[in-house]
């Protein structure tokens, strides 16, 4: 197995929950040593605030449930688990020593909460100026809501993306929708890896590293994408559509005979494909439906004659047809079936790594796919403090040390 694209770099992650971890999780699939660092506890009790969001929770070798919820496992595999009460000299002394060795430190705490234990960007960068250090928050290290927590589901709202999902004014369970999965997180974590990876290339041309100000709110108004310029363009504010496009039609869901369906069509040439195999060639033909941007006009003439041909047949009787004919469609799958789907397994997006606690871990695999440095699934997600002895004899403590550490409760 080739070394992975980021092997070693050192991480050292002191975030929880979702947006860091996510980064956290990708550098660690790209070769990085990635040192997740807990506060101690019981177990059940400490840990990443996820470890305790379940049910359900990972079962061990014997099928009794752990106290490790599904929310943990889904984003910190491939990292290293060291408990330590930063809130103790001891505790952030062991922390300075780790930033001195690491290239990237990763944290989501409140702006300014980790100044009061000295492990701020200034104080770390006293003693690593190449350090790379990366801050999440709610809204940014400035500002007026600067001391603000921040959560997915309310940068959600007010980030906007609240304001264009569900469903549309006047029908049915109309109002605000927030995603399904908390995908501002998961955006930032996105953001956060590009971010580290771009001050480390600096890094490697200056000589020293930086600080890193990202923010939930900021990444969720940037991800509005083209609902945001369709805005600063028409200053009219998007409303909510269901599952309409604001800019093509048709490209949304439709009944069929058993069920559901998505039509994506994205051009002329698709539109009228499909209206020969619906049996109404005339469709493409009129000039009401003949351009994208007549269907967007006429969307409410058109859209309930689609709705009268979809029903007439079955899902897969539809996709069959379609895709014969290069026209963009598909089901709308739960998980199971998105798991048993044959593309999804061809690509191997389920993975089970053999687990401390027994039995196996079950992990989504990662999307991206190298030629030369492959991702490897080297570490499940660990169990709260696994590692924290193999980390402290890394960095020279003792035996006796480390024994006066836990009696201490630092670790």
């Amino acid at each position: 197995m080739a070394d992975g694209a980021l092997a070693g770099l050192k991480v050292l992650d002191l975030s929880r929950v979702l947006a860091g971890p996510w980064a956290s999780q990708l550098l660690g699939d790209l070769g990085a040593d990635v040192i997740k660092v807990e506060k101690p506890g019981a177990e059940g009790k400490g840990g990443d605030d996820t470890r305790g969001w379940g049910p359900p929770w990972l079962a061990d070798g014997e099928g009794r449930p752990t106290t490790d919820a599904a929310y943990f496992l889904c984003t910190n595999r491939n990292k290293r688990s060291l408990t330590v009460d930063i809130t103790q000299p001891a505790g952030q002394q062991i922390v300075r020593e780790l930033a001195a060795q690491a290239d990237v430190v990763l944290e989501n705490f409140k702006v300014g909460g980790l100044k009061a234990y000295g492990l701020d960007y200034e104080s770390l960068a006293a003693v690593n100026p190449r350090l790379v250090y990366c801050s999440i928050t709610g809204f940014g290290q400035d500002g007026p809501y600067a001391a603000r927590a921040g959560y997915d589901f309310l940068i959600q709202g007010m980030g906007g993306l609240m304001s264009v999902t569900g469903r549309a004014e006047g029908e049915e369970g109309a109002g605000p929708q927030k995603v399904g999965v908390a995908l501002t997180d998961i955006l930032t974590g996105l953001y956060a890896t590009i971010a580290i990876q771009a001050a480390l290339a600096h890094r490697e041309k200056s000589g020293t590293g930086q600080h890193i100000d990202l923010a939930l709110l900021d990444v969720q108004v940037a991800c509005l994408a083209n609902q945001a310029m369709n805005y600063l363009v028409s200053g009219q504010a998007p409303r909510r559509m269901g599952n309409g496009h604001p800019n093509i039609v048709p490209y949304q869901d439709f009944p069929t005979a058993d069920g559901n369906m998505i039509l994506a069509i994205g051009n002329d040439s698709q539109f009228a494909r499909f209206c020969d195999i619906a049996g109404h060639p005339e469709w493409s033909g009129d000039a009401r439906f003949a351009s994208n941007a007549a269907r967007v006009k006429h969307r409410a003439e058109l859209l309930p004659l689609l709705r009268q041909a979809t029903v007439m047949k079955t899902t897969a009787e539809w996709i069959a047809l379609l895709e014969n004919a290069a026209v963009p469609c598909g089901p709308i799958n739960d998980l199971a079936a998105v798991f048993a789907d044959p593309q999804v397994l061809h690509r191997g997006l389920r993975v089970d790594l053999p687990h401390a606690a027994g039995g196996t871990a079950p992990q989504v695999g990662n999307p991206i796919r190298f030629s030369a440095t492959p991702i490897a699934y080297r570490l499940p997600p660990p169990l709260l403090g696994q590692d924290t002895e193999a980390i402290l004899r890394e960095l020279g403590r003792s035996a006796e040390d480390i024994a006066r550490l836990r009696a201490a409760a630092v670790i």
